[in-house]
């Protein structure tokens, strides 16, 4: 049964966002960490907004939660895709799959799926919330509840940062609350298909992005200050 005892520090982090740094959005990936935030906003009440990065390459698993997810919580979730010309141009000179070749084609490629779009989702915007947790990789080990995002010019909030992954999972299963079946086939972490994979058991949970880099490159663009593990 979930007893995490910073269930209330989480509600009164997504509080403050939500009231006293408005307007605020959840970005919500739609992973286990971001249905539990989602699920908090609706049962509290929390006056925090929702939007997803449809990167045009999620796997159809995704997108089911998604109409699952709006069904439930009854609470719009805006969608966000990369510009039709960006993905043109990619396409053109380095092929659907051109990530796959170099590092910098890799993050060129998050630039115009996710961080462009990430910068339309958060215009206008005083707070933005995320599920970051420090128990994800050792490059999160630091990540602050409430933070200044110089990037993105607006104040960043990790209500779950001190949340175990037994918290996490006890909480899904406590309130019902709906998953992505890759979960369920070994996927902790779940991105673009073709960059997301399954993991081995004892590897970290975020092993399964990008595993074709070395894991000093693996965050996308998002999270600036997050650091792979060494």
């Amino acid at each position: 049964m979930f007893m995490a005892s910073n269930l209330q520090q989480t509600v009164a982090l997504l509080r403050e966002a939500g009231t006293g740094f408005a307007p605020s959005v959840l970005a919500s990936s739609l992973g286990v960490e971001d249905m539990v935030l989602l699920d908090l906003i609706a049962r509290e009440n929390i006056p925090v907004g929702v939007f997803t990065l449809d990167t045009g390459r999620l796997p159809q698993e995704t997108y089911d939660l998604l109409q699952l997810a709006r069904a439930r919580y009854r609470i719009p979730v805006a969608i966000y895709a990369p510009e039709n010309g960006d993905v043109e141009n990619y396409t053109a000179a380095h092929g659907p799959n051109g990530f796959y070749e170099s590092v910098a084609l890799r993050q060129e490629c998050c630039g115009f799926r996710k961080v462009k779009p990430l910068k339309r989702a958060l215009a206008g915007k005083r707070s933005w919330v995320t599920g970051l947790r420090r128990a994800q990789s050792a490059g999160r080990a630091e990540v602050p509840f409430k933070e200044w995002d110089a990037a993105n010019n607006l104040h960043k909030f990790s209500p779950l940062a001190e949340w175990s992954d037994q918290d996490v999972w006890d909480y899904i299963r406590d309130h019902d609350v709906p998953v992505n079946a890759l979960h369920a086939k070994g996927y902790p972490s779940i991105g673009c298909a073709p960059c997301s994979r399954a993991i081995a058991p004892g590897e970290d949970i975020r092993a399964g992005r990008w595993w074709w880099e070395n894991p000093e490159f693996s965050e996308c663009g998002l999270h600036p200050h997050a650091k792979a593990a060494s």
